[in-house]
């Protein structure tokens, strides 16, 4: 039982777990007003606008700054990790959707050839597209974080 009440008093991982919840549910809104239509997978999808990869470990790392001071172990651990997961979501998860695009049109292609010849079949479902993010994704979600840090470490 001192466990769960320590897991529910930590304010860095609550901070943490609030801004990747405000970030899935603004990308959920965004999603809705762009495409006319509630898609629930935005609600725990990744990739989209803003980031909450971004909100998530740039909320832990300010946090943990707030929380420890900025010249603690769990400051830097969480700077570094901060730093890897948004190079990550803007670079290679990125080029992992932009592949799937083209992956998903080759195969939409085959698919649609007339010719018993050429027509080749593929068992395969479309791939997942909407994986990475651009740069000002990744920078809105780190804003976002950082604030909801702020704004959560006044309340908590």
């Amino acid at each position: 039982m001192q466990y769960l009440q320590e897991l529910l008093h930590n304010r860095v991982l609550i901070i943490s777990g609030c801004s990747w919840i405000a970030a899935q549910i603004i990308k959920t809104i965004i999603d809705v007003v762009v495409n006319r239509e509630l898609n629930p997978e935005r609600l725990i999808g990744s990739g989209g606008m803003p980031s909450c990869h971004s909100a998530t470990v740039c909320a832990l790392a300010t946090s943990s700054g707030l929380v420890y001071g900025l010249s603690s172990f769990e400051f830097a651990i969480s700077c570094l990790v901060a730093i890897i997961v948004m190079y990550d979501a803007r670079g290679v998860r990125r080029e992992t959707g932009n592949q799937a695009v083209l992956l998903n049109r080759i195969l939409d292609y085959f698919r649609s050839v007339e010719s018993p010849r050429a027509k080749i079949t593929f068992k395969q479902e479309k791939l997942k597209e909407l994986i990475g993010h651009t740069p000002f994704q990744v920078l809105v979600g780190a804003l976002l974080g950082i604030g909801m840090a702020f704004g959560l470490y006044q309340v908590l």
